[in-house]
């Protein structure tokens, strides 16, 4: 038996009877419980893993307050939700030679790839029977763990606020910057606009595009994240000094900076939610030609926009979901070389998951929020866990 998190029909039903309905008051924590888990097994080409350390995603949160779907419902009323894990390879089964106990890895979470390798499900999730990683341990296929890059430069609980993240932002990157250059070759215009909003997916993507050269700009109401990415060489936005775009106004007066800070050009990459309010700010500062990236559905499912307007502007809206495996290798190798993610000034125990969530729906951290699960952490990690 392993104590692992997971989030139930009932839990939701409660909470929802409890705050009438209004899922702006759901306290996150109250739907997340610690539970006991029955583990299989190590079976043929599976890996058996101690749980080091994750990081709050969203994707769990929108499981706990069932807002665009009720994935608890559809997985038959229960899932133990957790995607993104650094683990210690604890036993293999037979048939795996890439791992052996001792391993540090970390996790991807394409489910069920297609033809092409891009997910049709993510783990943990959507895919039917997967158990998540917001548990003290858990039995795998070695085809979802990728060795850790232990010496990338980055602290445990950085590489912890990665494995979901990185192939995200990469997948992104190279989606939106292919599709801008099929439209405008690098010969004619070499260094792009690129605007990020929000969160740590977005940092990344921002982050790789300043490895390439481009101009980077970061549209956050964090003022430690807008600090941390500064640092880095990327320009600051306050999103709270255009009221989080809450109206036609405030969008006017955000594409009246966009085209301030960018000489009049405007955005020719933006990574977005494609949603809510913010959707109508990326769109406004996208430069013509510009390509307007997805990155996530946080805010909700549906949008509505002027379809003749971005066909005149030559805009492009692409929607994405997460990378191959292949491209989470990849993204893996970037680590401390590109990738340095902002951290939540709080390490949160095991214990603390639920508050941890809670906090990150209230959108009140510094940063990516990490939970270290191992109370005793293995001799090859214990020099980068400060």
């Amino acid at each position: 038996m392993a104590r692992a998190y997971s989030i139930t029909v009932e839990a939701i039903e409660k909470e929802r009877a409890r705050v009438g309905g209004d899922l702006s008051k759901v306290d996150v924590s109250r739907v997340i419980a610690l539970d006991e888990l029955e583990l299989p097994p190590v079976g043929t080409g599976q890996v058996r893993m101690r749980v080091l350390a994750v990081s709050g995603e969203h994707n769990v949160d929108h499981a706990a307050l069932a807002d665009t779907v009720n994935i608890a419902e559809l997985r038959g009323g229960k899932i133990y939700p957790g995607n993104s894990a650094v683990g210690e390879v604890v036993e293999v089964g037979p048939g795996v030679g890439k791992f052996a106990p001792g391993d540090i890895v970390i996790t991807h979470c394409n489910g069920a790839p297609d033809r092409y390798g891009y997910p049709l499900r993510i783990w943990a999730y959507d895919q039917p029977d997967s158990i998540g990683w917001y548990a003290e341990e858990a039995v795998v296929g070695d085809w979802q763990l990728i060795p850790a890059p232990l010496d990338c430069g980055l602290t445990l609980w950085e590489i912890a606020a990665l494995p979901l993240r990185a192939p995200t932002a990469y997948h992104l990157w190279r989606r939106a910057h292919g599709i801008f250059r099929l439209k405008v070759s690098r010969e004619r215009l070499a260094r792009l606009n690129v605007l990020g909003f929000g969160g740590g997916v977005s940092e990344l993507f921002l982050q790789l595009a300043h490895h390439e050269g481009h101009r980077t700009f970061f549209c956050s109401g964090s003022p430690e994240r807008r600090a941390a990415l500064e640092a880095q060489g990327i320009t600051p936005i306050d999103q709270t000094a255009f009221h989080r775009f809450a109206s036609r106004d405030d969008v006017k007066a955000f594409s009246k900076e966009v085209k301030r800070l960018t000489d009049g050009e405007g955005m020719h990459i933006v990574c977005d939610m494609l949603r809510g309010p913010v959707f109508a700010a990326g769109v406004a500062a996208a430069a013509r030609e510009g390509v307007n990236v997805s990155a996530g559905w946080q805010l909700e499912k549906q949008i509505g926009y002027d379809s003749a307007g971005a066909s005149v502007k030559q805009l492009t809206l692409d929607h994405t979901h997460y990378e191959t495996i292949y491209g989470c290798e990849a993204a893996t190798s970037l680590y401390g070389v590109v990738f340095r993610p902002t951290i939540h000034k709080e390490i949160y125990a095991f214990e603390d998951l639920p508050r941890a969530m809670a906090e990150m729906h209230q959108n009140v951290q510094t940063g990516i929020p990490i939970i270290r699960v191992a109370k005793e952490l293995p001799e090859k990690v214990r020099a980068i866990a400060p």
